[in-house]
């Protein structure tokens, strides 16, 4: 009688497995080490810490980091982690917490918790998934709030927010600028509004304290609607369809005006503009005279420098260019396409 000496399946299988677990050591779950490592992060912090800066982490969830002790809280900076929901901000010290950054995570909606936190002075949510703006009218300290790269498609619900100095809505779905969406800020001091859909300019006459406007790379003909923005700064309207410079006859604080990449003819209409020291209107349909163009820059007293590379009155004049534009702007002019007038 032959006796088969070969280990059973059973056996053969538990072999193999004690074989590769010395070759090949079973991990612990990854999941399980994450986790961990969340707590890890804040477990040598003193109770008494105003500032948590944890970035590009993989942090998935605030719960795990013990929040709650920091009863001194001030600042908590998680930027470029995989967090999904906000409601965790209500273990955040509401008397003393002033500055949320949660920039590049992966929410989708600001969740009511944000409401309690009645002190906060700045919340950045840019480079998240958030398609409406909301639970955030009790929030009067407010002075900035970013939302840069998310998925708005309306500005709303900020009429409360009447200590904001500085709103960014670059890099959204914005097709529209309402009548009542901006209403109540009083106190904003800076809106940039690139890379939106916006096709107009109008309805931003409530924002009278405003110093600077960006809207750059949307979708104006015309600039238009700026007639009570008397305090405005600095004005960008690059990568627009705008084909005449006009409107701008009440914003005699203009420093800054940059027109880059439209459609622009002729350099018109500035001669008003006495404060005005960056004029930037590269790579536009500028044909007109050297002559010209001293005639309507030349007597600003203040203008330094002058972008107007890519235009035809660039192109044409070859190596004359620059000299050109030296003789007939003025002495004030110091750079022209981003290099320095040699003295």
């Amino acid at each position: 009688m032959t006796i088969d000496s070969r280990p059973n399946d059973s056996e053969a299988t538990q072999q193999e497995v004690a074989a590769n677990s010395e070759e090949f050591p079973i991990l612990p779950d990854p999941r399980t080490e994450f986790l961990s490592a969340d707590v890890d992060l804040t477990s040598e912090l003193p109770d008494d810490t105003e500032a948590i800066e944890l970035v590009h982490l993989r942090i998935q969830s605030m719960e795990d980091l013990e929040l709650p002790r920091f009863l001194r809280l001030k600042s908590l900076c998680l930027r470029q982690n995989q967090i999904e929901s906000m409601s965790e901000v209500e273990v955040l010290p509401v008397e003393t917490i002033e500055d949320i950054d949660l920039y590049d995570n992966k929410i989708k909606h600001i969740s009511s918790n944000v409401n309690n936190l009645v002190n906060l002075k700045s919340l950045d949510l840019s480079f998240n998934k958030i398609k409406h703006i909301k639970n955030l009218d009790r929030l009067t300290k407010l002075e900035n709030l970013y939302f840069v790269q998310n998925r708005i498609s309306r500005v709303e619900n900020l009429s409360t927010l009447k200590s904001l100095q500085n709103l960014e809505l670059g890099g959204n779905e914005i097709s529209e600028i309402g009548p009542e969406s901006l209403r109540g800020l009083d106190s904003l001091r800076e809106i940039w509004l690139g890379k939106n859909k916006i096709p107009r300019l109008i309805n931003l006459h409530h924002l009278r304290s405003l110093r600077i406007l960006s809207i750059q790379s949307n979708r104006l003909t015309k600039i238009e609607g700026l007639e009570e923005l008397v305090n405005l700064e600095e004005l960008y309207l690059s990568h627009n369809y705008i084909q005449k410079i006009e409107g701008l006859e009440k914003n005699i604080r203009l420093t800054t005006l940059d027109i880059t990449s439209n459609q622009i003819a002729k350099v018109e209409n500035l001669r008003h503009l006495t404060k005005l020291t960056d004029l930037w209107l590269s790579f536009n349909k500028v044909d007109q005279s050297f002559e010209s163009l001293g005639e309507e820059l030349r007597d600003l007293p203040e203008l330094e420098t002058v972008y107007l590379e890519g235009n035809p009155v660039q192109k044409n004049a070859g190596t004359s260019y620059r000299r050109k534009l030296v003789l007939n702007l003025g002495p004030t002019l110091q750079k022209i396409d981003a290099t320095y007038i040699r003295g």
